[in-house]
């Protein structure tokens, strides 16, 4: 059953228009932990003609949501603190994991480091999440 609730919860963050967008892919999800990986898109430039800070928030924050609704009850940012460390450039094969460090009945928090193909670290987070009482939508 955990295995069918972890495939479903895949399938419905990859479905996700904005994860779709940028052709983010979940490679593992566990509970409490997930691994989404996006191969950069020039389209995902700044004018420094590097991968723009919110391309990459934004695969943290699919690895960060996909890990703490694993369980299948609905979590929600409360917030997040990211560093960029290493630029990245388009062609890079980001990829982001996510891992759950502490969760009680309404508060989980995350280490969220992003690394590129040659593993070199591009971006670290920290996050936390609040729990609801509520199932996910596509599981009621």
């Amino acid at each position: 059953m955990e295995k069918d609730l972890l495939e479903i919860i895949r399938k419905n963050v990859e479905e996700e228009p904005y994860a779709k967008l940028f052709g983010m892919k979940v490679v593992e999800l566990k509970k409490g932990r997930s691994v989404v990986e996006m191969k950069v898109s020039s389209k995902c430039n700044n004018f420094f003609s590097i991968t723009h800070g919110g391309a990459i928030f934004s695969l943290v924050d699919v690895a960060f949501g996909s890990a703490s609704n694993s369980y299948g009850n609905a979590a929600v940012a409360l917030s997040m603190s990211i560093n960029y460390i290493k630029p990245s450039l388009a062609g890079d094969l980001l990829r982001a994991e996510a891992v759950e460090i502490s969760r009680s009945r309404r508060i989980a928090t995350y280490n969220i480091i992003v690394k590129n193909d040659s593993g070199d670290v591009a971006a670290s987070c920290q996050a936390v999440a609040y729990i609801k009482k509520d199932k996910l939508p596509f599981l009621k």
